[in-house]
């Protein structure tokens, strides 16, 4: 079952692209850096800096566990951590 990837709701879910961008949305799809957010969550993705930040930190934790720094940077133009 889907569920809002932050507070666990199941209603009104957006998909959300956790480096958006034109460039960036398909980079994350590539690298499934895509969650499900309840109407609230996305809205604080997208308008709550501290949010927006945590999710980037995490996303960027998980890809330099299969690939290094170096890479990211290159993916993405900058370190969130």
């Amino acid at each position: 079952m889907r569920e809002c990837w932050l507070c666990g709701t199941t209603v009104h879910l957006h998909r959300h692209h956790v480096f958006f961008g034109t460039a960036n949305r398909k980079k994350s799809e590539k690298h499934s850096m895509v969650v499900d957010l309840c109407m609230n969550c996305h809205m604080d993705a997208h308008s709550d800096k501290e949010v927006n930040l945590s999710l980037k930190r995490y996303f960027q934790r998980e890809f330099e566990t299969k690939y290094d720094r170096g890479m990211f940077m290159r993916e993405f133009g900058r370190n969130y951590l």
